[in-house]
């Protein structure tokens, strides 16, 4: 699906927060925290989209990262001197690698670097030891599903539809599951689909789904609807908690579920070894760190990714980071609305 953003509208949004900041940020050092770093946030977009990718990636990460200190600002659950963020909390390795193979740590939990800190307030995961792949991290962005850098199964959000839940009371909430992907429908078995759901367990959880041939019984197979450009969806139904229940109760059941992004909703799959999925705004922090170590610290190594004359990866990296500069204003300025009340 296409994602519809405002950069400049969530721009204005965040700068008239500017005069009365949000949560915790509403004076002291925090206040003066907040302002400065959405102000060098700012301006750090805004200098992105006029240079090429050769150096867009330092502009994006410092202008995300210094959005963090905004967000820690902000944030009620920080209280003390816990929303002042030290370092970065997050490191790369394996420049010598492929691509999609450089690899992802994080700090551990409790310390203060920005990307620990950050993940705390948004209930997302940090991971130590275990590192992450660069392109399963990169799977977990929206923008990026006609993206991928290999052609090897991947794990991607799977979008549904708020606007499905109904006005009804019910005790199911039924909703469709998107963007399946063709090789679980071409599979076409119950025991196909539960073992893709099993990185998706807030989707593995559901009571039923719609069936091909119900007189087959409890074996039918998944009804999947096929989209003409690959994959598809399938209507899923969860047993409400409580029973019978109001629209705005099945909403809230399938928000507790899902993670927003740009005004939709995602099921976003748990990566090992993380205990829990990533939150969005933090799937394009630990991308956007990588590139831009690549880009500061390999440069001769990220000319030559970057190079559509050599390089596979140079259309959806400079995809990636077009959608960085109009997504993450309208991230950043959602994710302070989370964090502030």
């Amino acid at each position: 699906m296409d994602i519809h953003v405002d950069a400049d509208e969530a721009w204005e949004r965040l700068r008239a927060s500017r005069w009365n900041p949000p949560g915790r940020a509403g004076s002291g050092s925090r206040r003066k925290t907040y302002a400065a770093a959405l102000e060098q946030s700012e301006q750090m977009f805004r200098a992105a989209a006029v240079v090429g990718p050769a150096t867009r990636p330092l502009q994006v990460f410092y202008g995300l990262s210094q959005a963090g200190r905004a967000i820690a600002a902000a944030a009620v659950t920080l209280k003390g001197e816990d929303w002042r963020l030290v370092s970065h909390g997050i490191k790369t390795t394996g420049f010598d690698r492929s691509f999609p193979d450089i690899e992802i740590r994080t700090d551990a939990p409790g310390t203060q670097g920005s990307f620990v800190r950050v993940s705390e307030v948004l209930d997302s995961p940090v991971w130590e030891r275990d590192p992450v792949r660069l392109e399963d991290v990169w799977d977990l962005l929206p923008p990026t599903l006609s993206y991928p850098l290999t052609a090897r199964d991947r794990l991607t959000p799977l979008y549904t539809d708020e606007e499905y839940v109904g006005d009804h009371e019910h005790p199911l909430l039924s909703v469709p599951v998107c963007d399946i992907p063709d090789r679980v429908i071409d599979a076409g078995t119950r025991e196909a689909l539960a073992a893709f759901l099993t990185s998706y367990p807030a989707v593995a959880q559901n009571e039923s789904y719609v069936t091909a041939g119900p007189h087959l019984g409890p074996e039918a197979p998944p009804a999947y609807s096929r989209y003409h450009h690959g994959g598809g969806e399938l209507q899923v139904n969860w047993e409400m908690p409580q029973g019978p229940a109001t629209a705005a109760e099945r909403q809230a059941h399938l928000r507790a579920m899902t993670r927003g992004y740009a005004g939709s909703r995602y099921f976003l799959p748990v990566l090992a070894p993380m205990k829990q999925e990533l939150h969005p705004l933090m799937a394009w922090w630990a991308v956007l760190y990588a590139v831009s170590m690549l880009a500061r610290y390999q440069p001769a190594a990220w000319g030559t990714l970057i190079s559509v004359d050599n390089s596979q990866h140079a259309v959806p990296i400079e995809r990636l980071l077009e959608r960085a500069i109009n997504h993450l204003p309208v991230l950043i300025a959602d994710t302070i609305d989370e964090v502030s009340t």
